[in-house]
């Protein structure tokens, strides 16, 4: 069976690529490498630069490789880019999608598994772990334009037939994260190589629900082989963590005595979030493997043996 995954020299995109061929999946990686890297691409996947937001690009692609099924990881992901630029958000998030999906209804595509947002979908939380009923009140663009595009899954799967899975994701962390990107880990592992305080936005109060991305990897891949009849899926560890303690815990692994640095908060930023992984094990038998402490630990060593960072 071939594979085609949008997004698959990124960060989550990549390590999804290396767990398909790992199971003897052909796979075919599209990327425009604004954010990914082709050097995250496994050699032994085919390789296309192509932007997702201009469908001539994307069209020729599929014509040539006529993939049975499709993941589309490829995404504008950061929350405070979102709120800067919110035209560039729904550009890539929306209008890229739909291209995807209009290649997918043209070439006759099977079924498509959507790496969706959990932790910027549904807001602040009425209640946690957040299961797929809560409310759906997005307070970033970003969480509005991915929950935008679950809407036109549902609309191409009842006009047309493409069946599709929405993984919605809590917050991702692990090997082959990007250094570029602003989430919180990288960030920290920066400033703690040049032995620069660390920011901490807010008070550090704020909790967070964080999964080694290995374990998200099984859960698209299950998403991709299982027919559940459920087509939003939460993915999370199940488990709450404030940015203080995540910092302290990070600290002590890397036996640092920095301090942080206490900014302002910022715009479109939940202050609590954990996501039920309930439905994930009744409809894709997957539930998290890799404990926090121990996928900072992997997460770190990759950094020391992959990057210039000295940790």
């Amino acid at each position: 069976m071939k594979v085609l995954v949008t997004g698959g020299a990124g960060f989550i995109g990549s390590n999804v690529v290396n767990l398909l061929v790992k199971k003897g999946y052909k796979v075919v990686v599209v990327d425009n490498l604004f954010a990914g890297s082709k050097a995250k691409v496994n050699k032994k996947a085919k390789f296309y630069k192509a932007d997702t937001t201009k469908i001539k690009e994307l069209s020729c692609v599929f014509a040539k490789e006529r993939p049975d099924k499709v993941i589309h990881a490829a995404a504008q992901i950061q929350v405070t880019y979102s709120m800067e630029n919110p035209q560039f958000d729904a550009l890539t998030n929306v209008i890229g999608g739909i291209n995807v999906l209009e290649c997918c209804r043209r070439f006759k595509v099977k079924k498509i598994v959507y790496l969706c947002t959990g932790g910027a979908l549904y807001g602040n939380p009425e209640y946690m772990p957040a299961d797929e009923g809560h409310p759906i009140r997005p307070i970033c663009c970003y969480g509005a334009s991915k929950r935008a595009f679950e809407y036109y899954l549902h609309v191409y799967l009842m006009n047309y037939g493409l069946d599709y899975v929405s993984v919605r994701f809590s917050n991702v962390y692990g090997p082959g994260d990007d250094l570029n990107c602003r989430r919180v880990i990288p960030n920290w592992l920066i400033a703690f190589s040049k032995h620069e305080a660390p920011f901490i936005t807010g008070d550090g109060k704020q909790s967070r629900d964080f999964i080694y991305v290995g374990d998200v990897a099984r859960a698209v891949v299950l998403a991709l082989e299982k027919h559940p009849k459920k087509r939003n899926i939460n993915i999370g560890s199940e488990t709450m963590i404030t940015m203080n303690e995540l910092f302290s815990t990070m600290k002590k692994l890397l036996r640092s005595n920095l301090k942080p640095t206490y900014i302002g908060k910022r715009k479109g930023e939940v202050l609590q979030m954990c996501l039920s992984n309930g439905l994930a094990y009744k409809e894709l038998g997957w539930k998290p493997e890799v404990k926090l402490t121990d996928g900072l630990r992997k997460t770190i060593e990759w950094f020391r043996e992959n990057t210039d960072l000295k940790l």
